[in-house]
């Protein structure tokens, strides 16, 4: 008797649905045959997939913390070994979440990665479908080059590289320098949209001191210059978003709500929706002590920390936070995040595509949910 047959039909012979045929040979030799023209034609019956539909999400994506310190470790030795032009003209130590199975991801949606450049290091110039973004957790001197618009980097700010714009970095200084990228590789890579090209076109080697983004979309609150032509392009004009701004905005919730945690998401200065059509970019705040509620949504979400000391618990697992540390959060895993100083903790996650796809669900969850 074939497995599937087996599946369908009890200890005596009746099938599980109540009929009361017997299990004669015909039939089992019927329904082996019938089995056999399924897998020839490529096709499966729902009753034999368990599992497919879910009560709640069950990503293969698995809480997770990468310690910042061992990262810093493994970059330094990855400067000192590997060279620039060994593999995709980076030097990129990618998170890999051990729920994905060797897959180069942090989560089920987003690649996270730490990025090593050396002192007079160059990565050369390229563009991808796949939309990138850098946050830097610490160094000053490196420069990121987006469709030939020189961006300087500096700790905690973040930088923008949108989908299919041409980049470039440069450490002109005398010290190395790690940042944090976070892509949308794997919702690209699952929609096979990816796309790679290098240019045939010399290196940016002009740093003025603010990047033409930010000399037209980084005047302030609500300005615009009035020749802007408007939205578009689907993600933001301003490629670089500064942390004194975000430490001001910051700082000015938390002194109209103390002890609270405070939150604010990045946005496009135009359209105030997120700063790309897949990523969605927030900043948490947490004064010493202080403990933010426990919620859960739909998507996943990647964590690291700038400032500060702490923990988070995702799902049944509780991580400590130190700078640096990076953070994965699955989908539908709870997370509450506690501060034994001052907390300061940037997170990128997919929830833009939720929301697009009338897929977003969020829920305030209780201690023990």
């Amino acid at each position: 008797m074939s497995v599937e047959q087996q599946d369908d039909v009890d200890g005596d012979g009746m099938t599980k649905g109540g009929s009361s045929q017997k299990c004669d040979v015909p039939a089992v030799r019927r329904l082996e045959a019938m089995y056999a023209g399924f897998r020839d034609a490529d096709v499966q019956g729902l009753w034999t997939l368990p599992g497919l539909l879910t009560p709640v999400p069950t990503p293969r994506a698995v809480p997770h913390r990468w310690d910042a310190r061992l990262l810093a470790d493994l970059a330094a030795q990855a400067r000192d070994l590997v060279p620039i032009s060994a593999g995709g003209d980076r030097r990129v130590l990618a998170c890999a979440n051990p729920g994905l199975q060797g897959q180069p991801y942090a989560t089920n949606t987003l690649w996270a990665a730490v990025q090593a450049l050396g002192p007079g290091e160059r990565a050369p110039a390229h563009r991808h479908t796949p939309a990138a973004l850098r946050f830097v957790l610490g160094g000053a001197g490196v420069w990121t080059a987006v469709d030939r618009d020189p961006v300087s980097m500096s700790a905690g700010d973040l930088v923008l590289t949108p989908s299919w714009t041409f980049h470039e970095h440069c450490n002109p200084g005398s010290e190395p320098m790690t940042w944090l990228d976070v892509l949308d590789l794997p919702i690209v890579a699952f929609l096979d949209a990816v796309f790679f090209e290098s240019p045939e076109t010399a290196p940016v080697t002009a740093y003025p001191d603010r990047s033409d983004s930010e000399l037209s979309f980084g005047g302030g609150p609500g300005l615009l210059p009035v020749d802007h032509p408007g939205a578009g392009a689907g993600r933001s004009p301003l490629l670089a978003y500064r942390w004194a701004d975000t430490e001001r905005a910051l700082s000015g919730l938390v002194e109209r709500f103390p002890g609270r945690m405070a939150g604010i998401r990045f946005s496009d200065p135009h359209t105030g929706r997120d700063v790309m059509p897949t990523l969605r970019c927030e900043m948490f705040r947490l004064p010493s002590r202080a403990r933010s509620p426990r919620w859960r949504q739909t998507g996943s979400r990647v964590l690291t920390v700038l400032h500060g000391t702490g923990h988070v618990t995702v799902g049944a697992e509780t991580f400590r936070l130190a700078p640096g540390d990076v953070i994965a959060v699955p989908s539908w895993n709870a997370m509450a995040i506690e501060a034994d100083t001052t907390l300061d903790v940037f997170s990128v996650s997919d929830a833009v595509v939720l929301e697009a796809l009338g897929l977003s669900r969020r829920e305030t969850c209780g201690d023990h949910d």
